[in-house]
């Protein structure tokens, strides 16, 4: 029986090995698509267009960039989950498709481990809790003193119910051992004008879409969300520095693979990235919207999504948090 093994299965074996090697080697030999769950201009889409640029520039592999918008981010990710599995097309995402939205919604047409691989985190982003500029403190622990003395009385902006301001808000008010209403907006921007104009005392936003109005002075910032600082702005506080060291919410932008793309393509193409994500223009284009490169293993990123579901998981349920 041994023998006969060695004789018809490890040929095959060795020609499969050798098949796929041969395949990783000529990878890419067309434009690679990359599936956008948002439309052109979000934090994903530029992240996208900038990292393939770069990787154009350097290597020569072409890409297409295309946007899928609409339906919670279902429709671009279960397109890329139902491509052909060759490497050919990629997703580009953000905490939301992986971390947040299986937390929120009772039944989405995709899971992580059953449809994708995890190639990179490309970049990582805190956000920021902030005040409007007239509020009665300026610290966490000012805010938090505050919240206990007038319960009730304290509100914070988001982009939108379910999102990952909202979840992080709601985590700091846990963490904290206070409540603090959450007031959904329709997007970014418009969570960040309701501080800005004292519509709402606190907000829980990004930090481009923010930094006008703290440079103008009329929002404050009380702390970040993520228990590091960011080079962005050294003096901001993290939550560690804050008290609240439990807290650590930010928003990473990652490439995955449909399952099924063979192991070398995907260490050819993690190693790839790797290699752009330092150059000191892409550093910077990051730098400059408060990020951090990536760079995680697909092991490790796998890893950090699932810790993260994971912690989002107990948040929305603890807040009563669930989309329909």
């Amino acid at each position: 029986m041994a023998k006969y093994i060695f004789k018809n299965i490890f040929p095959v074996f060795l020609f499969l090995c050798f098949f796929n090697s041969a395949f990783s080697q000529d990878f890419p030999n067309r434009p690679i698509r990359v599936i956008v769950p948002f439309a052109p201009g979000g934090v994903v889409d530029v992240t996208a267009r900038l990292l393939t640029i770069k990787m154009t520039e350097r290597l020569g592999w072409n890409f297409i960039i295309d946007n899928k918008p609409g339906g919670n981010g279902f429709i671009a990710v279960t397109a890329a989950a139902n491509s052909t599995p060759d490497g050919y097309t990629l997703l580009m995402a953000h905490t939301g498709e992986f971390a947040v939205n299986p937390a929120i919604f009772p039944n989405i047409p995709y899971l992580m481990e059953r449809d994708f691989t995890p190639i990179t985190m490309v970049s990582d982003t805190p956000m920021l809790l902030v005040a409007n500029s007239k509020v009665p403190f300026n610290t966490y622990k000012e805010m938090l003193a505050e919240a206990k003395k007038n319960p009730g009385t304290l509100s914070f902006s988001s982009p939108g119910s379910g999102s990952i301001n909202h979840l992080a808000g709601e985590w700091i008010a846990l963490d904290s051992g206070i409540k603090i209403l959450h007031i959904p907006y329709k997007g970014g921007a418009p969570a960040v004008a309701a501080v800005a104009s004292g519509e709402v005392p606190l907000g829980v936003v990004a930090i481009p879409a923010v930094a006008p109005h703290i440079a103008s002075g009329n929002v404050k910032v009380i702390s970040l969300t993520t228990s590091t600082k960011t080079n962005y702005n050294r003096s901001w506080r993290s939550t560690v520095e804050e008290g609240i060291p439990g807290v650590n919410a930010s928003n990473w932008v990652g490439l995955f693979a449909p399952k099924g793309v063979s192991d070398p393509i995907i260490q050819k193409i993690y190693k790839e990235i790797l290699t752009t994500i330092e150059n000191p223009e892409v550093k910077k284009n990051f730098a400059d919207k408060g990020a951090d490169v990536g760079g995680m293993s697909p092991q490790k990123f796998s890893s950090r999504i699932k810790e993260d579901l994971d912690r989002y998981k107990e948040i929305a349920k603890k807040a009563n948090i669930q989309n329909q």
